[in-house]
Parts: structure tokens; sequence; C-alpha cells
């Protein structure tokens, strides 16, 4: 089984142009779906994919309520879709609460795109509300390629708001694309998953090394960051790691399985 817990996708409509933008800012990143639901399925069917979270992002306050309705709407056995909040948002508490009665598994929070650092105090009570709702959280972790620093889900702001969570915390890419170091010194051993996503090609492997025998493989989930990578691409990574098949079969569905309550 693989569950990949790190997957993005639009609204048909709304899917070319976000694919573009994204693209470019990134410095023309290459997709390898076209950025929707359907484009999301063929890729799992060609790579092996039985379950997908998505993973969706509210970058302001206006688009919270439809960003959760779409991300409600797509749900189904192959999908685990996640909502999200803007957390400046005056009704952002209220948000997380329809979240939960969407019936929707956890919000995904990216400081970059959402202009905060996760470690403002001023987030304290956000966080306290989603880990009182028993909500997951997904933290787009470390550097972003389409934004210049100072770069706001660093892991030493990382480790600092992990202290005000009380429900499951996953910080994305590893613990921190391009912070394997700080990674090491800061979040390994700590109670918060990482996912893989992105490190095929991007995480050295020396960190990702480092990071299985500080961190152990009880708390890692499969990913990809699809549209951005495939499961095969990451699975060419992990095939190199040394992996037993126990340790590869936690990381590629058993502790997803568990997190998700599946």
């Amino acid at each position: 089984m693989l569950i990949d817990f790190h997957t993005h996708c639009f609204p048909d409509k709304l899917a070319p142009r976000a694919i573009e933008k994204l693209s470019f800012v990134s410095g023309g990143l290459q997709p390898n779906t076209d950025g929707t639901v359907d484009g999301l399925r063929r890729s799992m069917a060609e790579n092996g994919v039985d379950i997908s979270v998505v993973l969706h992002i509210a970058t302001n306050a206006h688009q919270q309520k439809n960003v959760n309705d779409f991300a409600a709407s797509i749900c189904a056995p192959d999908i685990v879709s996640f909502g999200s909040v803007f957390p400046d948002s005056p009704d952002a508490m209220e948000e997380l609460e329809r979240i939960k009665e969407l019936g929707l598994r956890g919000v995904k929070l990216h400081p970059d795109y959402q202009g905060f650092f996760v470690d403002d105090p001023k987030y304290k009570p956000l966080y306290r509300k989603i880990s009182s709702l028993g909500l997951i959280t997904v933290f787009h972790a470390g550097l972003d390629y389409g934004f210049a620093p100072p770069y706001h889900a660093t892991p030493e702001h990382m480790a600092r708001a992990l202290e005000w969570f009380d429900s499951p915390v996953v910080a994305a890419h590893w613990g921190g694309i391009g912070c394997g170091e700080d990674v090491l010194r800061l979040l390994c051993g700590r109670d918060v998953y990482f996912d893989i996503s992105f490190g095929y090609g991007q995480m050295p492997k020396y960190y990702a090394e480092r990071i299985l025998e500080k961190h152990g493989t009880d708390k890692l989930l499969f990913g990809t960051d699809s549209p951005w990578h495939t499961a095969a691409m990451e699975r060419r990574m992990l095939e190199t790691l040394g992996l037993g098949g126990e340790e590869m079969a936690k990381i590629t569905h058993l502790n997803a399985k568990r997190l998700l309550g599946l």
C-alpha cells in the first residue's frame, strides 16, 4: 500500500492559472499533473498510490470558505482532504470549527504564502483551537523557492511553535527543505512528524540518512508535493537509504494510516 501524505490540486477552472503562477514564481518548476483532481488520480494510478492526502492553502481571509468547501467536495475513499485557515482572519477560529464539522482531518498552513512567523505568540490561541478540535496540522517547513528570506517556518521557528500544540504536527519536506543541519539539531527526536515530500533531488542523501538515524521511522510520512514530484521519484530516493521492509512499510503507509485513523 502507498499513501501520499502531501499533494495539491485545484478546482478545474482555477487549475491552469494556479499551476502556471506557481511554476513561474518557483523558477519554472515543471508540473507532473495538470493540477486537477482527475490529473492527481491519473498520477496516482500511474505511480501505484492508493490514497492521497490533498492539502489546501487559504492565502487570504476571503478564500477560507471556498477553499474548505472545495476540500470537502473532493473527499473520497482515495482522497483525504485537509482544509486551511488564513491565520490573521477575524473568523479563523469559527472556520476551524467548520473544518471539523465538514469532516476534514486537518489543516495546512504555509507561513510564507500566508505571511506569518510560525512561532509568533499571537498564533498560540489558533494552535490551541486546532489542538482542541483534534485536527492534524501540516506546515510547509524550511525554505520556499517562490520567496526571498527571511523564511517563516525554519526549524528554529518550528521548534518553538511545537510547544503550543497538543495535536499532531507535520513539518513538511523532511522537517524543513534546505535546513538539514538545523532539522537534525532542533527537530529530530521531538514529537513531530516529517513528510518526505519534494526530497528527491533536493534533500542531500547525507542529511536524509542522519535524519533517519536520529528521528527514526515511526514519524516519517511518504509524500510527493504533487504536482511537482511523483511517487516514483520519492520512492527512488527512499530505496537508496538502506531501509528494511518494516521501516519502508511504516513510511509508505503504516504511519499515515495510524495518524489518519484509517
